[in-house]
This record gives structure tokens, sequence and C-alpha cells, in this order.
């Protein structure tokens, strides 16, 4: 991928990222928000992640759930189906365990009818092409590629069957940082209309320092776009909210990219100052969401500017506090962009775990990427992925508490 790494320093570096992602500025702010996590004994070994059936699809494909636990007895599953995050439990400011994502108890929740006709993709890994792009069109070495326009009239999150919809292998383990699950795919020449056999590989990381952490790779016989990226919904007080807006914000992006009325990118990066967009200082997400120009049904669905380009390791790039548990939740990443969107399209029409309704404005996104339409963007960084180079990124997820 153009503007991305090929060389053995920054695998290096990567793989220093991989072990270490914190920045000093990140880690100071974990420590001021008042974790009660205690340091890992690393004399002690890890266990290995346990598996349960999650149910099979309407094709007869059995769908295995993983369940990965770290020293303080934080929990994540993740299903091979879609490699879909589908609970991650975190103590609140009283210690007491709580899920923070959006999701349903077995794989029919992902696969009725009511939930693939509103689309939320909760919790999947998102592939080939994360996001829109405009008309299901693009031209790459002379020649044009047509994809699927199931999203109005511009193609979102990889088509029809996109890597949400498929069984990924899986392989859980552990490593030094704590457990494991290392999902992969391979995307033939073709499918949903993308050209080259493209290997995917993603390793799910909860940490013993309270830590998701999600480190793709990804190889391709043909130049093809590629923006991976995982769609869970967040809402830090699960279950006894009435929704994710009273969730306090804080985003280092000074520049957004502004979008036609069907979310496509116009091309300008715009400043952030002086609008609803700007999050540089914290704001509750629901305090200016009825100003955000746009199409119905209204709030945030846009790309934030975080870099010009891919950088070489995860740096700090949002913050989110939620008053009534006192949870905490940091994001870190190495990607250019983040999608942060507000969860407009939820209708109250899917009831999830816990007999939770969800409706509009339920749940938040923060999905780390490249930006919308970068194949038709030639102003935006790559995401063009070349034969003989190796796609890498890291995003983590870090939770605390503030009392």
């Amino acid at each position: 991928m153009r503007n991305l790494s090929r060389n053995g320093a920054l695998l290096g570096l990567l793989a220093l990222a991989a072990c270490n992602p914190s920045t000093s500025s990140s880690s100071e702010q974990t420590a001021g928000s008042g974790s009660t996590a205690a340091s890992a004994d690393s004399t002690q070994p890890t266990a290995m992640p346990t598996s349960s059936s999650f149910g099979k699809t309407p094709d007869g494909a059995e769908a295995q759930l993983y369940t990965l636990t770290n020293a303080h007895g934080l929990k994540a599953t993740i299903t091979t189906y879609g490699g879909t995050l589908t609970s991650l439990l975190t103590p609140d400011k009283n210690g007491q365990l709580g899920d923070v994502v959006l999701g349903f108890d077995n794989v029919e929740g992902y696969t009725s009818p009511a939930y693939l006709e509103a689309g939320p993709y909760f919790g999947a890994l998102i592939g080939r092409y994360g996001n829109r792009i405009k008309g299901g069109k693009f031209t790459l070495g002379g020649q044009q590629y047509t994809l699927a326009q199931n999203n109005g009239p511009n193609h979102l999150h990889g088509g029809k069957r996109g890597f949400d919809k498929v069984i990924w292998q899986a392989e859980p383990g552990t490593s030094a940082d704590g457990q494991t699950l290392t999902l992969t795919y391979t995307s033939k020449d073709g499918e949903e209309g993308y050209p080259g056999n493209l290997t995917v590989k993603v390793v799910y990381t909860l940490t013993n320092d309270d830590a998701l952490r999600l480190d793709y790779t990804a190889t391709t016989d043909k130049a093809t776009p590629l923006n991976l990226t995982n769609h869970s919904y967040f809402n830090l007080n699960h279950g006894q909210a009435k929704n994710a807006l009273d969730h306090v914000l804080t985003l280092k992006a000074d520049r957004f990219t502004v979008v036609d009325t069907t979310l496509i990118p116009t091309g300008e990066l715009r400043s952030v100052e002086g609008t609803p967009m700007d999050f540089r200082q914290p704001h509750a997400i629901g305090e200016r969401i009825k100003q955000v120009p746009g199409a119905a049904p209204g709030g945030y669905d846009h790309n934030w500017v975080l870099a010009d380009r891919q950088r070489t390791q995860p740096e700090l790039a949002a913050t989110v506090y939620e008053p009534v548990s006192g949870r905490t939740m940091e994001m870190l990443t190495d990607q250019p962009g983040v999608q942060f969107y507000s969860g407009n399209f939820l209708k109250g029409t899917l009831t999830g775990k816990g007999n939770t309704a969800y409706p509009q404005h339920y749940g938040f996104c923060l999905e780390t990427q490249h930006f919308p339409d970068s194949p038709n963007q030639p102003k935006f960084p790559s995401t063009i992925l070349e034969p003989g180079q190796t796609f890498r990124s890291i995003t983590e997820y870090r939770f605390g508490v503030r009392k």
C-alpha cells in the first residue's frame, strides 16, 4: 500500500508498537483517569482462550465463539462469523463488570432478516473496503471495476457479502501481553468485484493492562483497494443508559472530510474550528448533535483527519468518558482517519443482549480507517495495496475508570 511500510526498519517499529503501543501522553492520561486495575503478575502463565458454539448460519455453517479473559477479569467474546466482537466486559467505578458493546447472544441475531435490513454491522470486521466508494466504481491500472451499490448509489463496507458475513479461520493463543485470537480469511480474486486474491489476518489481544488491541495484516497478488476496520458500537453504560449522547468525547483532529448528501467526501478537508465537529476539547456527544449538517436522520457520520498518512505506530486519537458508570475508553491508532458515527440509523427495531432495545444513538463507533472513497480521491492517502507489499496496522481500545 502506498505510504505504508515495506522495509525491515519500519517492521521493527511496528513490532515494538504491537508489544507496547502506548505513547507517553496516553500513559499519563490513563494514570490520570484513575483506573483501578493493578499491574498483572507477568510470572503467572496465561491460560488459553475458551471456545463454544455460537450457532449455525442460515446456510448451515457453524460459528464458534471464543472468550478472552485478562488478569483483571475483563472478558471479550469474538465469533468467527464476521470476526465479530460480540461482548466486552469492563469494570465501572464500583468495580462491577458490565458489557460495553452492542450485539447479540447468538449468530441468529446477526443473520436475522431484521438485522440484515437494518445493516448496523455490530462489532464486525469490515472489508475489503470499509466505508463508502462513490457509485460503486473505481479505476485501477486503467481498468474500471464495478462493485455492489448497497448503500443508495454507493458501495459500503465491502458489498453485499463483505468480511462481516463470512466465517473466519480462528486460532486461539497467548502472548506476553495476554490472550489472543488470530483470525484469517482469504478473499478470492473477483469477490464482490475486487481484484486480487487478498489474504487478511487480524489478531485480537485482550491485554493484561486492560486494552483490546487489533493487529491487522494483509497481502495480495494483484493491486487492490484495501481499508480494514472494526465496526464496534460502544456504550460505556450499556443496558442502563437511554442512549450514548451523554458520553463525553475528546477527538484529536483539527480537520474532517466534508461529505455530500450521500456521505461521499467532496474532497475538502475542512477545519473543525467553530463547528459542531470540534472535539479537541471534551464535549458530550449529544451537546451539538442537532447542529451537524447533512442528510436525514442527522447526527455524526464523518471521517476526522488524524494525520496526512498512516503513521509508523499508534498514537492517542480519542478519549471517551461516561459520567454515570465512570468508565473511560482511550482509542489509539496508526491510521490517518477515524469515522465517528453516532448510531444515527438505529431505530429501536433490534433488541440485543439482556433484552436491550437499540434506539437511535444508543451506541457510537470510532472506526479507524483510511478516508472514504479514497480510490476516487487522488489527494487522499492511498489505499492501494500492491503485490509484494504487506499492509500492517494497529488499533487499540484502552479501558479505565474515573471516580
